[in-house]
C-alpha cells in the first residue's frame, strides 16, 4: 500500500480527534452532572431546618415559628416560609393518592440543580403530616457548582492541551523512532562501522520509513562491499606488484654492473609489460565493481565471436585440442561484444592452460529457458568443491585450487595473476548474464575436469 505512513497518521489523528471530543463531551457532562447536586452536608442541613420548624410549630406555636423563620432568613440571607397545602378537587374530579403523595411546592433537596439558572431554586422540606411544608430559597452558600468556572477552564483549555500534547508526543515518537535509528546508523557508518544496519530494528513496521531504512541498508551494503573490495584489491595489488618490482630492481642492478645487460633489458621490458597488464586489469575490475555498469549497446553474432576466439586459442595452444559444437549463428542483442568476448576468451584460455597436453577442451552451446547457455569443459584436475566459488575472486590463484599435474607445461603452471576469471565474472554480470563453475566426474567417480557454465540473456 502506497503512502502507508500518511494513511496511518491520518487514521491516528482522526481517531484521536474523535476520541478527544468524545472524552471532553463526556467529562463535561459528567462533571456538570456531578456538580449539580447539593452537597450531602447541605442537604442534611436543609432537612434539619424542616424538622426544627415542624418541632417549633408543634410544641411552641406559630409565634415562635415566625420568630424562628425571621432568624433563619437573616442567618442564611434568603427567603423562607411555612405553608399548608390542601388540594381540593371539584367538578366531580378526584386525585389519586399516588399524585397527592408526590405533590411538591418546591424542589426536593435530592433533586438536580440547574447550574446555569441565575436565581436559586425554592427548596421544599415536607413535614410529617404531608400537608405542611417548609419552603426556603436555596442559600447561596449551599448552591452547587462553586468550582464550575475552574472545571470549565480545565476541561476546555488544560485538558485538551494535555491530550493534544500526548497525541503529538505519540505521533512524534512514531515518526522519530525510526529516524533516530537511521541517524544513529548513519553516524556509526560514517565512523567506519560498515556492518551497521537499520531494517532489523523496524521489522514490525511496513511504511515509508521502513522502506527508507531498507534503502539505507541497501546503500550501506553496497558501499561496505565496495570498500571491502577496494581494500582487498589494493592489498592484493600491492602484494602482486612486489614480485615484478623486485625483478626490476635486480635487472637494474645487472645493467649497472654490466652483467648480461641485454637479458636484463629484456627482463625490464617483460616485467614492465607484466605490471602494465596487472594494473590495467585491476583498474578494469575496480571500475566494474564500483560502477556496476549495464553494457547493452551492441548487437552481434555470438557464433562468429566464438569462432574468432577459438581460432586464436588454437594458435596459442597448438599442443591441445579445442573442439566446439555451435549452431550456424546466434544473434545477441543489447549486450557488449567487447566485454563478452574478453570474458569468454579468458575462460577458454584458462581451460586450455589447465588442460594437459594432447587433451581436449570442449565448447558447447544450448538454447533453453529464454537464455543461451555456453559450456566450456576442460580435462584438467578440476577444483575442490569448497573452492568453486573462490575461483571468481580477484587474485585467487587457480593453481592453488587445482591439484598439481606433471603433464602441465612448467612455464604455464604459474601463469597469470588470478584476475582472469574475476574479470570474466564481472563482465558477464555487466551484460546481464551469470557464470558458475562445476566439476564433472568420470564413470568411476573420479574428478575428470572443470566446466564453466555461462548463461546469456536473449
Amino acid at each position: 500500500m502506497k503512502n502507508t505512513l500518511f494513511w496511518r497518521l491520518c487514521a491516528f489523528i482522526a481517531f484521536g480527534t474523535v476520541l478527544l471530543f468524545w472524552a471532553l463531551s463526556w467529562l463535561t457532562n459528567h462533571t456538570e452532572t456531578s456538580m449539580s447536586f447539593i452537597d450531602a452536608d447541605h442537604q442534611q442541613q436543609l432537612l434539619d431546618y424542616g424538622k426544627q420548624a415542624e418541632r417549633i410549630l408543634r410544641y411552641e406555636g406559630e409565634a415562635s415559628l415566625a420568630s424562628w423563620l425571621q432568624d433563619l432568613q437573616q442567618k442564611e440571607d434568603t427567603w423562607a416560609a411555612v405553608v399548608r397545602s390542601n388540594i381540593t378537587p371539584f367538578a366531580d374530579s378526584s386525585l389519586p393518592n399516588q399524585y397527592i403523595e408526590r405533590f411538591q411546592l418546591g424542589r426536593s433537596v435530592e433533586w438536580k440543580i440547574h447550574l446555569y439558572f441565575e436565581e436559586n431554586p425554592t427548596m421544599e422540606i415536607p413535614f410529617s403530616d404531608a400537608s405542611s411544608h417548609l419552603l426556603i430559597r436555596l442559600p447561596q452558600r449551599m448552591r452547587p457548582g462553586a468550582f464550575l468556572i475552574y472545571a470549565k477552564v480545565f476541561l476546555q483549555i488544560a485538558l485538551p492541551l494535555i491530550l493534544l500534547s500526548i497525541l503529538s508526543f505519540v505521533l512524534y515518537q512514531h515518526v522519530m523512532t525510526p529516524l533516530r535509528r537511521l541517524e544513529n546508523a548513519t553516524n556509526a557508518f560514517s565512523e567506519g562501522k560498515l556492518d551497521v544496519r537499520v531494517s532489523p530494528y523496524l521489522s514490525v513496521r511496513n511504511d515509508e520509513l521502513t522502506r527508507l531504512a531498507a534503502t539505507f541498508d541497501h546503500m550501506a551494503e553496497r558501499i561496505s562491499k565496495l570498500i571491502y573490495n577496494q581494500r582487498q584489491l589494493l592489498a592484493d595489488l600491492s602484494h602482486e606488484l612486489r614480485t615484478p618490482l623486485t625483478r626490476i630492481d635486480m635487472a637494474v642492478d645487472f645493467v649497472e654492473q654490466n652483467i648480461n645487460p641485454k637479458q636484463a633489458l629484456e627482463r625490464l621490458r617483460s616485467e614492465a609489460s607484466t605490471m602494465r597488464n596487472l594494473v590495467e586489469d585491476t583498474l578494469t575490475l575496480a571500475w566494474l565493481n564500483n560502477e556496476s555498469p549495464r553494457l547493452n549497446n551492441d548487437d552481434f553474432d555470438l557464433v562468429e565471436l566464438l569462432d574468432v576466439i577459438c581460432e586464436d586459442a588454437r594458435f596459442e595452444y597448438p599442443d591441445r585440442r579445442l573442439t566446439s559444437v555451435l549452431p550456424e549463428n546466434v544473434l545477441i542483442t543489447h549486450s557488449s561484444q567487447i566485454a563478452l568476448g574478453q570474458a569468454i576468451e579468458n575462460i577458454i584460455r584458462n581451460a586450455l592452460r589447465h588442460t594437459p597436453t594432447e587433451s581436449e577442451v570442449n565448447v558447447s552451446f544450448a538454447n533453453c529457458n529464454n537464455q543461451y547457455t555456453l559450456i566450456v569443459r576442460d580435462q584438467g584436475t578440476g577444483v575442490p568443491d569448497e573452492m568453486l566459488s573462490d575461483i571468481f575472486k580477484p587474485f585467487f590463484r587457480v593453481d592453488k585450487a587445482r591439484s598439481s599435474d606433471s603433464r602441465l607445461a612448467p612455464t604455464q603452471n604459474n601463469h597469470g595473476f588470478g584476475l582472469g576469471l574475476a574479470l570474466a565474472h564481472r563482465q558477464i554480470a555487466a551484460v546481464g548474464g551469470t557464470i558458475k563453475a562445476l566439476n564433472y566426474y568420470s564413470e568411476k567417480g573420479h574428478r575428470a575436469g572443470l566446466q564453466i557454465i555461462i548463461s546469456i540473456p536473449h
